[in-house]
């Protein structure tokens, strides 16, 4: 379905904005999970329940000062971060919130999201480099390696979506896994191994515990955003909180029936005019939104359980275990395609 122009610009208008509240909301979350876990309170001073501490905190940025390293180089200091956000705020576009409720249905959906999260590493390894730092410039070198590591196993996990789904499009991908009974026909129970390797990469593309060796305070003081303070350093907190809730998005797009309500199909049938009512496209921005929201749960709840690997660790899990599973996979999709 073709919206109109100006639908377009109020779905791109409210998303932008959805993703720089759920950075305040996920700050909030991963606090208060924190806290659960460790059995301690966590923010509970400003507003009700500490519910507005994320924004004290943004306010607390806003009013420190800017502070670029004399041997930094300048521009592209504060290029790095600027690039993180933008390119951030930009995968949002491909991804279809509801049936027909996409600001841009593009054919090659798949091959956008990998481009545009690939292209992230070059604002850590920006950042690294210009800051003229040790720690910084570790920090932007593992962030790199990093990343050829892991993206040929998330690549893999996408084809072999795309080898079952049979397009690059992403709405055509979720469309694909309304078949089956209940939710059967998610790609996760068709194609477990597949989902199985992508969540783990997913944690290495958004820096997130146990695979944050980009930042890794404990070895490198904060690794690529050593040497920056204020928003600029506010600005990668909020590329890191925005990047591990898209990726979310995309494991349940890929791999978790998307915008698909559970048991749509019966829903239909028992109620008729649902389909292609407001309230259905209610119904499925809400089912995307709360499939979301458990894997960002996920997200948090590895941070405060899991301790972060070595660096060796990961490239031995990238190229020893990730890389050969997932052509295997690859593999057995094929031959199952083929067959059934």
């Amino acid at each position: 379905m073709d919206l109109p122009l100006y639908w377009i610009a109020i779905i791109a208008f409210v998303i932008i904005n959805l993703m720089l509240l759920s950075a305040a909301v996920l700050v909030y979350a991963e606090r208060k999970v924190a806290g659960f876990i460790q059995e301690r309170p966590g923010p509970n001073r400003v507003g009700p329940g500490g519910f507005l501490q994320p924004f004290a905190d943004v306010l607390k940025l806003l009013m420190k000062e800017d502070i670029t390293p004399a041997g930094a180089h300048g521009r592209i200091h504060a290029l790095a971060p600027l690039l993180m956000v933008t390119i951030s705020l930009t995968v949002p576009a491909v991804i279809p919130f509801a049936r027909g409720v996409v600001i841009a249905d593009v054919g090659m959906g798949v091959l956008v999201v990998l481009a545009l999260t690939s292209v992230s590493v070059y604002g850590v390894a920006l950042a690294g480099w210009a800051s003229n730092s040790k720690y910084s410039l570790l920090g932007g070198l593992r962030a790199a390696a990093q990343m050829i590591s892991y993206e040929l196993s998330m690549g893999l996990a996408v084809v072999s979506v795309v080898l079952i789904a049979g397009t690059l499009n992403l709405t055509g991908i979720v469309e694909n896994q309304a078949g089956g009974a209940a939710i059967l026909g998610w790609h996760m129970f068709v194609n477990p191994f597949g989902f199985i390797i992508f969540v783990i990469t997913a944690f290495a593309e958004a820096n997130r515990a146990p695979f944050d060796l980009p930042e890794a305070e404990h070895e490198l003081v904060g690794g690529f955003h050593t040497e920056y303070s204020g928003m600029k350093f506010g600005m990668f907190f909020l590329a890191e909180y925005i990047n591990f809730f898209i990726a979310s998005f995309i494991i349940v797009t890929l791999f978790c029936g998307g915008y698909l309500v559970p048991f749509e199909p019966q829903l239909l049938a028992a109620i008729p005019a649902l389909e292609g009512s407001i309230l259905l496209g209610v119904l499925q921005v809400l089912s995307l939104l709360l499939k979301t929201a458990f894997f960002a749960f996920l997200f948090i709840w590895v941070r405060w359980t899991l301790p972060r690997f070595r660096y060796n660790d990961l490239m031995t899990i990238g190229w020893k275990v990730l890389l050969p599973v997932a052509l295997a996979n690859v593999l057995l999709v094929a031959l199952g395609v083929l067959i059934f």
